[in-house]
């Protein structure tokens, strides 16, 4: 085990390394500094903890495999990597719950469209799970494996970034800002294989195109007859329903 957390002396398995801790703990930042400034609580519903269960722990599995890997724990990180075909699944399933929680409770957060903010995460939450699934089925494709995962895992900075970030001051772009930003991260490792081999790997292209992609196709349900018509189907009858289906600054907010 003294081996397992190491910083690899290999560029690329360093490289993958760094990358899974710099995402995991600004997915943790962007939580516990919305915690220890007051906009959160844990005085929330049952579906609230039980997806913070859920997906802290795909963080920890991500983190957990990425130095496994690098200590050239390879048995390990195979065992442990099996427990992905139903952790993911089961994101799937919690991030609709919260999805619909969020959007019934509060109305989503008011610097994003609540047809955008219910559509998109519809898409991007997909997104993931084919990427991380296309990941899991490339596992013998090292290149593949490593860059598909990372590219699902950047969508899921968001959440932490969009917390560190001052989105109210992105309205109305807010959410597709925040989608962009999560692409840094793939996009930082495609410079990283250009500076090793002069090359990109084609897991990279084919990653932000999907992600980015997906969002065109999110923007233009979310704002069809269709996509409105389900948003307020699903915040009818409930206090989501009592704020403005756009974006809108809060009376007396300030940063």
């Amino acid at each position: 085990m003294a081996t397992t957390f190491k910083i690899h002396a290999d560029p690329e398995r360093r490289f993958f390394q760094i990358m899974a801790w710099v995402m995991s703990l600004i997915i943790v930042a962007g939580f516990a500094t919305n915690l220890a400034m007051g906009r959160s609580t844990f005085d929330v519903p049952w579906q609230y903890h039980v997806h913070g269960l859920v997906f802290f722990g795909w963080v920890v599995i991500f983190l957990a495999q990425a130095n496994f890997i690098a200590g050239g724990n390879v048995a390990l990180h195979k065992r442990l990597g099996q427990l992905a075909y139903l952790w993911i699944p089961l994101m799937v399933v919690m991030g609709f719950v919260i999805m619909i929680a969020v959007m019934r409770r509060n109305g989503g957060p008011f610097f994003f469209d609540q047809n955008e903010f219910l559509i998109s995460n519809i898409l991007q939450l997909l997104v993931f799970a084919g990427l991380a699934f296309g990941a899991l089925k490339a596992r013998r494709h090292t290149g593949w494996h490593r860059r598909l995962m990372v590219c699902a895992m950047a969508i899921l900075t968001g959440p932490g970034l969009g917390r560190l970030l001052p989105m109210p001051l992105m309205m109305p772009h807010a959410w597709r800002i925040m989608i962009v930003v999560t692409m840094i991260f793939p996009l930082v490792g495609a410079i990283a294989d250009w500076r090793r081999s002069g090359k990109v790997h084609p897991a990279w292209l084919w990653g932000i195109a999907i992600v980015l992609g997906a969002q065109v196709v999110a923007d233009l349900i979310a704002y069809s007859p269709l996509g409105v018509s389900l948003t307020e189907q699903v915040v009818a009858g409930t206090p989501g329903a009592e704020r403005p289906m756009e974006a809108f600054m809060p009376p007396g907010f300030t940063m």
